[in-house]
């Protein structure tokens, strides 16, 4: 038995009619939701913060709340960077700042090429003293300081666009984090003034695009301990993820890694070689976990044309491909496809709503389904199945029996 695990980031909303998952045209999902079981995962715990780290852990069976990781290390093993046990890992976005305010917390869909350069201009100042920034994707990226206190309170870009950035300052819990508060605010007041004349973002405002010009920090830890997949479920396990959440998760876990060109995180990355990668890697392992950040960005965007497409493009250029493929194998084997937490087009951050989830079976096993008329929020609710996402990889593994 072999099985796939299609993570759509952020794909849910709220459970309501309309929502982008609703109004979206995505023949082959309804096709598993019709014909498999299909329900609702509470991925993300009470009191709990709703981000990824915890959600994506939570649906491949880590209770989040006894496996803690912070963004920021997490970020640094999707990385490859290796950490001392003093190193304090951040995420590090590239961000907009205009007349004081945060107007974007992706410096504008920066793309990786331009961040590398930007990030190249700060490593050439000399305001970086004691920190390393590590170039990841697009706005992505990691700074590591060597010592530094993790008391630190911060604030996710996604979830401040629109407000004063004098507000939004890292700031120190204990006297002892006072310093490394003091020199990460530096830092970011600093790559405003550098990066604002780079020539990069002369041409992005000429362009008419949102400059990159403050490196933002946030998610602050230090390197985490995880059991493996392997031996909590004697299941080899690989990864495909653009986005270092995604690949930082997976590295922690023991999973192998599957690079793919032309994966980028966001509308345009490569559906079609997320596909042909999985197939591939299930010749050499048991289940493959496929993570797409692009219904994510899209929420956040609070544009929900952008959602559905998003969503309309990872069922006919990603789904599609799989099923075809798998069917193909002649093997037996579980697709299971479900979102890691809701990214509310009308809200653009991320909730703790229950996220739909389908689970197919092949060959087809009519004992055992729970199917809904179609995948979305609503149709999920009304098959009365409800799990906890750190019960959902035990139950999806168990159906194989």
């Amino acid at each position: 038995m072999r099985f796939v695990l299609v993570i759509g980031d952020g794909m849910s909303d709220e459970i309501r009619p309309g929502t982008p998952l609703a109004t979206a045209s995505h023949p082959y999902m309804d096709y598993l939701a019709s014909n498999g079981i299909c329900g609702l995962l509470q991925t993300v715990p009470e009191n709990m913060d709703p981000g990824s780290e915890g959600a994506l852990l939570a649906i491949l069976g880590y209770d989040p709340k006894r496996f803690q990781v912070a963004r920021g290390p997490l970020e640094a093993a999707g990385l490859g960077v290796k950490l001392s046990r003093e190193d304090l890992a951040l995420r590090c976005n590239l961000v907009a700042v205009e007349g004081g305010v945060l107007t974007d917390y992706s410096g504008g869909q920066v793309s990786t090429e331009e961040a590398s350069q930007l990030l190249r201009a700060l490593r050439d100042s000399e305001i970086l003293s004691g920190m390393e920034i590590h170039v990841g994707v697009g706005f992505r990226h990691v700074a590591v300081l060597h010592g530094g206190s993790e008391a630190l309170e911060t604030f996710p870009p996604h979830n401040h666009v629109g407000e004063p950035v004098e507000k939004l300052k890292v700031k120190a819990l204990s006297g002892e984090a006072f310093e490394t508060a003091s020199l990460l605010n530096r830092v970011s007041e600093a790559s405003l003034e550098i990066l604002s004349s780079h020539p990069v973002n002369v041409d992005r405002v000429r362009r008419g695009l949102k400059p990159a010009n403050m490196v933002w920090f946030w998610a602050p830890g230090r390197r985490p301990s995880l059991p493996s997949f392997t031996s909590r479920f004697g299941l080899d396990a690989a990864m495909i993820s653009a986005v270092n959440v995604g690949r930082g998760i997976g590295a922690l876990l023991g999973m192998e890694i599957v690079n793919v060109p032309g994966a980028t995180g966001y509308l345009d990355t490569n559906y079609e070689g997320k596909a042909e990668a999985a197939l591939k890697a299930l010749k050499s392992h048991d289940i493959v976990v496929v993570h797409v950040e692009a219904p994510d960005e899209a929420g956040h965007s609070g544009r929900p044309d952008l959602k559905v497409k998003a969503i309309e493009d990872l069922d006919e250029r990603l789904l599609r491909k799989l099923l075809e493929g798998l069917e193909d194998l002649g093997d037996e084997f579980i697709l299971a496809v479900t979102a890691d937490h809701a990214t509310p087009v009308n809200m653009r951050i991320h909730t703790s709503d229950p996220v739909p989830f389908i689970i197919y079976t092949f060959p087809r096993r009519p004992g055992r389904l729970r199917p809904a008329e179609r995948f979305d929020e609503v149709s999920a609710s009304r098959t009365g199945l409800f799990l906890k996402a750190s019960d959902f990889m035990p139950y999806l593994l168990a159906l194989s029996q």
